[in-house]
Formats: structure tokens, C-alpha cells, sequence
């Protein structure tokens, strides 16, 4: 208990509105590290109850299944997390307006949502934290941007970086970055799966089986991982250390190189923050419409 007590989060109440993986991964960090109370926390989807009643078994969070739940959870909470899918996000969000208090901390982990339009959809300035984890936040690993609005209090911001500290690490930056922290770690770690399809596929192609391509695969992006974050060295630095002349390391870079490996993954990640931003222009659409 005395955890629980010690957390800024420890006397706070908080509404998931969303009960995806995502969600999901909030609230287990929260309750698994003891930063609150698993009572203090609801959650609400659309309409999928056996989701909700799966949660409360599993993490003890109060499920909110029918609307007279729901009013009370939003009426009452310090922080509301909002986590519907972009293309519901308007309607969802005005449709909350007249149950949020202007002093509730508004957490968004929508992608490509702006502020601004956030407040729009409410009606007014709100202390608003615009978040972009990713989904290694599912296993305390994750990398999660943060911006807030002009009206975010030390509290708040507090109460902020508590949440997703327990997913991982949190790294603030100004609001127009955040496409940027989608570019690179919101869809970062698919780059890195996609890479690790490659080097499996590869191995078994040279003979390698399936579970030995598979486990060395695994380790290698691990250790290499490790690697950058224990020694602090740059990753360009570490990659010339093993890149003896003429040698084997030297030949897969430069076959990488004639396939313009570094281009192709700078555009691929200009391209995602790109479309972050198209969905975001999407909901300010939405937004404008009566």
C-alpha cells in the first residue's frame, strides 16, 4: 500500500475511454507497479462487455458496461485517458463535452490528433497531454512522446509522466514533434519486426532451421539493442567497430547500401509522421462539421 501512497497517481482516478491493447497496457503498469489502486480505475468501450468483464477479472479495474456507468466514472475522474480509434475520435469526443470538469487532465494516445482540435471538440481550453506510445509499452518497454497544452499545471504533467513511466520511458517534446515521435518509436517497433521477417527468412533460405533463424534472430536485435544503451556509443560508431575492410559485415552493408537501406528507411519514417498528420487533418475535418 505504502507504493500506492507514495505514486502522484496514488490518489487519483482515472477513465479509460477505450479498452484496447493499448489501454490495456496503461492500466497493467499502473496496477502491476502499484502506482494505484486497481478500484480507482474504470474503463469503457463501445459496446464489447465480455472485454470489460475480461479486464476486471484479470487486473481488477472496474469495468463501466452500461451508460449510467460510464457518466458516473467520467463525472468523477482526476484524468481521463482517451483511447478510441481515430476515424470515431470527433463524434466519441464532443459526445463527452458536457460530462468532463474543466479541471480534469485530459490524456490523448489517439494518433494524429491535435490539440487544438481536442479543445475544439470540448469547447474550450482543457489541460490536455497528447501522447504517442508504441506497443512495447505492453511489456513495461515502451517509448511514448509527450506534448501538452498551455493549460497543463505541474500536477498534471506530474500525474503524466507517472503513467507512462510505468510503460516505460517518456520523452516530452513540443507539440508539432510529435509526428516525428510517431515516425520513429510509434511505429518504430514494426520497422524493427519487419527487419527481424528478413533475417529469419534469410537463414532459413541458407539452411538454417526455422527455430534456430528464429532464436538467433532474436538475440542478435537484443544484444545489439543492449549494446547501444549500455555503452552509450553511437550506433554508427558500433556499426565501423564491426565492419572489418573487405570482410563479411563490410559485403552485407554495401549490398544493403546498393539498395538504398538508409533512404528507404528515412522515407518510410517521413511517410508515417506524414500520415499521422493526414489523419489528424481527417479529424480536424470532422471537427469543423456541425
Amino acid at each position: 500500500m505504502s507504493a500506492v501512497t507514495s505514486s502522484p497517481l496514488g490518489n487519483a482516478t482515472i477513465y479509460f475511454y477505450g479498452a484496447g491493447s493499448m489501454a490495456e497496457a496503461i492500466f497493467r503498469g499502473l496496477v502491476e507497479g502499484k502506482l494505484t489502486a486497481p478500484e480507482r480505475i474504470t474503463v469503457s468501450n463501445r459496446q464489447n462487455a465480455e472485454r470489460l468483464r475480461e479486464l476486471e477479472s484479470r487486473y481488477g479495474v472496474i469495468g463501466a458496461g452500461d451508460d449510467t456507468a460510464k457518466q458516473r466514472g467520467l463525472k468523477e475522474a482526476d484524468v481521463v485517458v482517451l483511447g478510441m480509434k481515430p476515424k470515431d475520435a470527433a463524434a466519441a469526443i464532443r459526445s463527452l463535452a458536457p460530462l468532463l470538469r474543466p479541471d480534469q487532465l485530459i490524456v490523448s494516445v489517439i494518433a494524429g490528433l491535435p490539440i487544438a482540435t481536442i479543445e475544439q471538440l470540448l469547447g474550450g481550453k482543457r489541460p490536455i497531454a497528447r501522447t504517442m506510445p508504441n506497443t512495447s509499452s505492453t511489456i513495461g518497454l515502451g517509448a511514448t512522446g509527450i506534448s501538452f497544452s498551455d493549460s497543463v499545471t505541474s500536477t498534471h504533467r506530474e500525474l503524466t509522466l507517472a503513467m507512462f513511466d510505468a510503460v516505460g520511458m517518456t520523452s516530452v517534446v513540443e507539440e508539432p514533434l510529435i509526428e516525428a515521435v510517431n515516425g520513429v518509436s510509434g511505429s518504430g517497433p514494426a520497422y524493427v519486426y519487419y527487419l527481424m521477417e528478413a533475417m529469419i527468412q534469410a537463414g532459413v533460405e541458407l539452411g538454417l532451421t526455422p527455430e534456430a533463424a528464429r532464436d538467433l534472430t532474436i538475440q542478435t536485435v537484443r544484444g545489439a539493442s543492449e549494446m547501444v544503451r549500455l555503452t552509450g556509443e553511437d550506433p554508427a560508431e558500433l556499426r565501423r567497430k564491426v565492419t572489418s575492410p573487405n570482410g563479411t559485415t563490410q559485403a552485407a552493408i554495401e549490398t544493403l547500401e546498393s539498395f538504398s537501406f538508409q533512404e528507404g528507411m528515412n522515407k518510410a519514417i517521413v511517410r508515417c509522421a506524414e500520415r499521422a498528420r493526414e489523419l489528424g487533418a481527417a479529424i480536424r475535418e470532422e471537427a469543423s462539421k456541425s
